[in-house]
């Protein structure tokens, strides 16, 4: 599913989203300020809503595990069905590319393992939008669990790129992306947790993953 401009990884390499420098270097960062943006909002997000909320705590955990868990579901289905999406059409090949592709030609490349800082707070701004629209003040119970959820998933991804497969239990999530990355690309979609690809029959074959 999906395809991309080179025809193997280039482990060391750092490819170009744009000609121009400074366009190019805007698509880039180091992962630290993700992360720092999407915890501290997520605290944020439970500090203001205990200081001015009469919320029942157990209500609050029980909507930070929803948004939690449901975090991980879209990030299943958007690997799976947006970032591996058919090229059927030069469009589509191009958005292909890069929004996915160019991190299966270069997976190694430190920038290119999350969103860049502006994107991050837009789309944390619009999805508490959004959210608190629809279901209130609850939003801040959920909302803050789906950012942790994104951070989790982006400090996995992160490590399972740079760092050496650990010797404990952890080293599974290492082995189903390598899986995902070098062999089977139509499986393995999930980062954080191979949870969905259990449920919705994903996984890479078993002797695969007993080898990997």
């Amino acid at each position: 599913m999906g395809t991309t401009e080179n025809s193997k990884p280039n482990y060391q390499g750092k490819g170009k989203l744009f000609k121009n420098d400074l366009l190019d270097r805007l698509t880039k960062t180091h992962i630290s300020i993700p992360l720092s943006i999407l915890f501290i909002s997520a605290a944020g997000l439970i500090v203001y809503a205990a200081l001015n909320y009469q919320i029942n705590w157990l209500l609050m955990f029980g909507l930070f595990f929803l948004g939690f868990m449901l975090f991980t579901l879209a990030e299943y289905l958007i690997h799976r069905y947006l970032y591996h999406i058919e090229p059927s059409s030069p469009f589509k090949a191009k958005l292909q590319y890069t929004i996915h592709g160019m991190h299966h030609d270069y997976p190694n490349d430190k920038e290119r393992l999350a969103l860049p800082p502006v994107l991050t707070v837009f789309l944390a701004a619009f999805l508490f939008f959004i959210v608190h629209s629809v279901i209130g003040i609850f939003a801040f119970g959920f909302v803050s669990g789906f950012f942790v959820g994104y951070a989790t998933y982006l400090g996995v991804h992160y490590m399972v790129h740079v760092y050496s497969p650990p010797k404990n239990n952890f080293k599974i999530l290492w082995s189903h992306h390598s899986l995902h990355h070098y062999k089977y690309p139509e499986r393995a979609f999930g980062v954080s947790s191979p949870f969905w690809d259990v449920i919705f029959g994903t996984l890479p074959p078993r002797k695969s993953r007993q080898s990997a």
